[in-house]
């Protein structure tokens, strides 16, 4: 079996989502000992050992949805946004002189992937709806890699995952003290977990609600971990999916 956490696993958080790992496998009885970080995201979403795993909204919409079942969505208490909701931050160079998305036609736009949801599919509809046009645009392989190309000047705007802006402001200040947030895209249902099609996935819904309790307070704070919410995949389908860039 395959368990895999790695939406949000940056070496700062390594530790405590082994420890919420080894809750949710106390919880449920059964699993490996320990997470995969030695494998590719399509492997493990498209594996029939998945046990447990985090995949992002437009790969679920796209490509997944009919080949996985649903667990739960995290809710990580992020501002702005219902429970289990999430959004993306637009972020640009902290002495860039430009005010509003307005002005910001034709920009250099770095994104993470071209099926990330917050990377991707969120800002490009936040720009349809502003009416401005996006720019060249720089496939940058992570949200990380999209600051740093924005405050390295490779780019003039990314959109970052809201979860990820914020642990990157509280783990890495050196980065982000370059850049400042612009605008922020509608909100939209989380990353979920999700198991292989044909398992059951009301007992790992039971096990990772009892495993956020399980754990101890500074874990909760450092994932930013509020609870487990039930969004059906009507909500993740009805979302539009987007030109690749």
């Amino acid at each position: 079996m395959i368990v895999w956490l790695g939406m949000y696993d940056p070496p700062d958080l390594q530790a405590a989502n082994d420890r919420f790992w080894g809750a949710i496998r106390a919880r449920l009885g059964e699993g490996p000992a320990s997470l995969r970080r030695d494998i590719h995201t399509w492997e493990v979403w498209q594996s029939p050992d998945m046990l447990l795993a985090q995949t992002c909204g437009l790969p679920f919409r796209a490509r997944l949805h009919e080949k996985v079942s649903l667990v739960g969505t995290p809710d990580y208490g992020l501002p702005g946004c219902p429970p289990g909701h999430y959004n993306s931050a637009l972020v640009v160079r902290a002495d860039d002189p430009r005010a509003t998305l307005a002005d910001f036609p034709h920009a250099r736009f770095a994104f993470n992937d071209a099926l990330s949801q917050s990377g991707w599919a969120a800002p490009w509809a936040h720009f349809q709806a502003a009416r401005v046009e996006i720019g060249p645009r720089l496939e940058t392989g992570s949200h990380a890699a999209s600051a740093t190309a924005v405050a390295e000047g490779r780019a003039d705007i990314a959109a970052l995952d809201a979860l990820t802006w914020t642990l990157l402001r509280e783990h890495h200040p050196e980065l982000t003290a370059g850049l400042r947030e612009l605008d922020r895209t509608a909100p939209t249902p989380v990353l979920p977990y999700i198991t292989a099609a044909g398992r059951d996935p009301a007992p790992l819904a039971k096990a990772i609600t009892g495993a956020i309790d399980d754990l101890s307070p500074d874990d909760r704070a450092l994932l930013h971990l509020r609870g487990l919410v039930q969004i059906p995949a009507e909500a993740y389908l009805a979302l539009p999916i987007p030109p690749r860039p």
